[in-house]
């Protein structure tokens, strides 16, 4: 640890500094685009905010991103909603992600490095990689697939996923996915938003130890989904093809180089999707060419990935960080795709498999992390972890513990360890905040705001705020930002998401503090949508579930960041007369929960309430309970004036207080 700075957990020594990729893109954009010279990160960030075009053009050519028709400037409308990106340009995402298979030199390297519960790593070749993309893009050309074209899988992360969604991407199609541990209904609610054409999918997937059939779910899908054209079977558990479907092995067998469809730079990419606290999940749709150069940005930069590199995160194909782990192809990363449970067979388990794939930048969820250090497991002292140069966390915030446990877990390794907690979501598909390789690490701090991303903390009014919590507000456009939402004709949806509170500028819903050294502190949620593993989850969902059972007359489910770094989902019911909340009915309340929705979404616990609370409106009360519930008294968590029965709030108030 550096004299120089004495509150810094963890300081890059100068050789990493100067190794470091970040380094060299500065000093280059200094010669040829007048960033800093010196000044380091700060001074780079600076730049990248106040020159943005001349930022994002540097990062382009940087990165060497293959415009198939060049274009007429950087950015055409700067406002937001609505940033027009390099209007008049045309490229294909998949074109960069198998850019290395080009190398003859590394067609027999791996891309894809596959893991299942056994922990023994699959590889897939460049080459092969390339072929099976080419195969299947044809395929899907063949049976009608034209751009713009929904395309679906329920797949849990495997490589046939990589593959499909990468020939989506090639033919100029919109990819989009759910993780097998879906119920039908919750895949249903966002599937038939986007009206897909294709359905990849499996018969099942292997969790815990166990075999999940999902036969039955994708029949219903295919039901339910009056708009495909093709259904494509992945005998994951290998039971044979369902009448009607293709087979995966016969559109993946032909040796063909694959075909990249130019789109213009903001042509939809894929969906993905954010719950609400109401109504159906928000489809938020992102551009080929919008996530290509942030993803280049935020992987080739902040996280110094490389050809060199192997890249793990944890995650399933139903969560952004699958999307942002398929992007460490466009740095000629070789990616660790894991199916399986993250703490089988024991909770070292994720760490045996950076140890088996050799991964040199680890990611996890800080959940994750707070479990090891509870289970007592000695990551450094009982895996060879000599490879990982960073071990990274999100879903929430890292508790300063964590920090802590993963600073003195890797103490006796020269160098020490590069922890990168970071901060973004769905809707950017990026990191707001978080990785940079040349800064020092503060327990429970995230390092610095990404390039080219003026993040802010404002107060109600709108007035920046310093070593203060306030409200998490982005200043300028990302690349990244949604194009729109799918089935928002006139935009007031993405509008209200984000824009409502501060016109023109973006309001992401969490509580931060910007530091006067520069770093970044997130606090939780400022909205109530549930987090949970790094997963947001709509609380309505829920509601949809559990109020069909006769014996339930009201829910509300409230997900509380715990200080310790724990997370608490309670869900309070209001039971119908003559009902009574017994052990039965609290298995059938989590039973169907978890059926319909996902073992995610089954709460902590289960309280009886004398009633849930409204607005005057008839919205239930979320926000103002969460508050209440961490410790908060009445008249500082809710408007007296804005309820319909103020008495209900005190039980809620009174649990809180208990608890704190």
């Amino acid at each position: 640890m550096s004299s120089a700075n004495p509150s810094a957990l963890w300081q890059p020594d100068q050789e990493r500094i100067a190794g470091a990729r970040i380094t060299r893109f500065q000093e280059w954009a200094a010669e040829h685009y007048g960033a800093p010279a010196d000044g380091g990160y700060a001074a780079l960030h600076r730049w990248s905010v106040a020159e943005l075009d001349t930022f994002w053009k540097a990062v382009t050519d940087w990165f060497d991103v293959r415009f198939s028709t060049p274009y007429a400037r950087v950015l055409g409308d700067r406002s937001m909603p609505g940033a027009e990106w390099f209007p008049g340009a045309t490229l294909n995402y998949a074109e960069h992600a198998l850019r290395a298979a080009e190398d003859p030199t590394r067609g027999g390297d791996p891309a894809l490095l596959h893991v299942d519960e056994t922990h023994e790593p699959v590889p897939v070749t460049w080459a092969e990689l390339r072929r099976q993309v080419g195969s299947l893009a044809a395929e899907l050309r063949a049976l009608g697939v034209r751009p713009g074209d929904r395309v679906s899988g329920y797949v849990p992360n495997i490589p046939q996923a990589v593959v499909a969604f990468l020939a989506t991407a090639a033919v100029g199609a919109v990819w989009t996915s759910c993780a097998p541990d879906f119920g039908a209904r919750s895949v249903l609610d966002r599937f038939q938003q986007v009206e897909p054409v294709v359905l990849f999918t499996v018969d099942g997937y292997r969790y815990g130890g166990k075999e999940h059939d999902r036969r039955d779910a994708v029949a219903e899908l295919r039901r339910e989904l009056p708009t495909l054209r093709a259904v494509v079977h992945i005998p994951l558990l290998g039971t044979d093809a369902p009448e009607g479907t293709l087979e995966w092995s016969a559109l993946t067998a032909s040796d063909t180089g694959p075909v990249f469809e130019p789109v213009p730079f903001d042509h939809p990419l894929w969906v993905l999707y954010s719950s609400g606290t109401t109504g159906l999940p928000k489809a938020i749709v992102q551009s080929q060419g919008g996530i290509l150069v942030e993803h280049l940005k935020q992987l080739g930069l902040h996280c110094d990935l490389g050809p060199e590199d192997r890249f793990f995160w944890y995650t399933s194909t139903g969560w952004m960080m699958w999307n942002f782990l398929v992007s460490g192809l466009l740095t000629g990363t070789t990616i660790v795709l894991y199916d399986g449970s993250p703490g089988h067979p024991d909770t070292g388990a994720q760490w045996r498999i950076a140890e088996r794939t050799g991964a040199t930048l680890f990611g996890t969820s800080a959940a994750y992390v707070m479990a090891c250090r509870k289970a007592g497991v000695r990551p450094a002292r009982d895996f060879d972890l000599s490879r990982v140069q960073c071990v990274a966390t999100t879903g929430s915030p890292l508790p300063p513990d964590g920090f802590r446990w993963l600073h003195d877990e890797f103490a006796d390794r020269p160098g020490g360890l590069w922890m990168a907690s970071v901060s973004g979501g769905t809707d950017v598909c990026s990191c707001f905040a978080g990785a940079v390789p040349t800064l020092p690490v503060h327990i429970g701090e995230l390092q610095a705001p990404g390039l080219g991303t003026d993040l802010q903390s404002w107060d109600p009014q709108g007035k920046p705020l310093v070593d203060e919590v306030g409200e998490l507000v982005v200043t300028n456009p990302m690349p990244s930002m949604p194009i729109h939402f799918w089935n928002d004709p006139d935009g007031s949806r993405y509008h209200d998401s984000y824009f409502d509170t501060y016109p023109g500028v973006w309001r992401h819903g969490d509580w931060i503090t910007l530091t006067s050294r520069g770093s970044v502190v997130i606090h939780g949620r400022s909205d109530s949508t549930l987090n949970r593993q790094g997963v947001r989850m709509g609380s309505a969902d829920i509601y949809e579930v559990v109020e069909r059972l006769p014996e339930i007359r009201e829910s509300l489910v409230i997900g509380v960041e715990e200080p310790e770094g724990g997370y608490w989902m309670p869900l309070f019911i209001h039971l119908a007369p003559d009902a009574t909340l017994d052990d039965a009915l609290r298995d059938r309340i989590k039973q169907s929960i978890r059926t319909q929705l996902s073992p995610r979404h089954v709460p902590d616990e289960i309280i009886e309430v004398p009633g849930i609370p409204h607005t005057l409106t008839g919205k239930r009360i979320e926000v103002p309970v969460k508050r209440l519930l961490q410790g908060a008294a009445l008249d500082k968590a809710v408007n007296a004036g804005s309820v319909d029965n103020l008495e209900l709030l005190r039980f809620y108030e009174e649990l809180g207080r208990r608890r704190s």
